[in-house]
């Protein structure tokens, strides 16, 4: 007898080939490649959104303040998000 679990991956291995596949030696280095360059991004991006948070922070502009907070959040996102499609291309990738 075969557990729920078992059943649970046959049908995702049935819904998605692809998705047991193991990964290319090259596939592996360009995963790695993109995690270390939208990590570059996200922190070049927080460098200059923290400047401009200090720059508000002297001046005294809440509203202003908040604004770059949430900014800084949705530039975070945005950018997973991006390096996730990312990654996504190169597991779909012929082997």
């Amino acid at each position: 007898m075969k557990s729920a679990y078992d059943l649970a991956m046959e049908r995702l291995a049935k819904s998605d080939p692809a998705a047991g596949r193991a990964l290319t030696p090259a596939q592996k280095a360009r995963l790695a490649e993109l995690d270390a360059i939208y990590k570059g991004k996200v922190a070049e991006r927080e460098i200059f959104l923290r400047q401009k948070l200090n720059e508000a922070r002297a001046a005294g502009k809440a509203e202003e303040i908040e604004k770059i907070r949430t900014e800084m959040a949705s530039e975070r996102v945005r950018l997973e998000e991006e390096r996730d499609e990312e990654k996504e291309k190169v597991r779909r990738e012929k082997r």
